[in-house]
């Protein structure tokens, strides 16, 4: 069954934008609605938000920007709950070391929390 709505997060990172540039073509390929989101300080988020907003414009996708406040993972978390999303995208940066044991990742989390389908996207190109 396709995707209807796929939700991606992103703080303005090189590493977020690669996943975000996955979500986008994710969502083309489906013909589904994409949801972009940045959680934390609004003025900064507006900023991030737009820029995505501005360079895929051009794309195809309806792309649907939300602010979100909280811990990233379960502001993505409880948004894709909340609005029945079908994917989320997240990259995988973050993912390795003794920090993700401790205190855990976004990536990490929404792996192991999402009620739907996850995409992790490879945005660490090793050298």
């Amino acid at each position: 069954m396709p995707y209807r709505t796929v939700l991606v997060g992103t703080d303005g990172s090189l590493t977020a934008g690669r996943a975000v540039q996955r979500a986008v073509e994710l969502a083309a390929g489906m013909k589904a609605k994409l949801v972009v989101a940045n959680v934390g300080d609004p003025a900064v988020g507006k900023g991030v938000l737009d820029a995505v907003a501005q360079l895929h414009a051009a794309g195809g996708v309806e792309i649907d920007l939300r602010q979100l406040a909280g811990d990233p993972a379960d502001a993505l978390l409880g948004l894709a709950e909340a609005e029945h999303i079908d994917a989320i995208v997240v990259g995988n940066k973050g993912m390795t070391g003794a920090q993700r044991f401790l205190l855990g990742s976004v990536p990490n989390k929404i792996s192991h929390q999402a009620h739907c389908d996850v995409l992790i996207v490879n945005t660490t190109p090793h050298a």
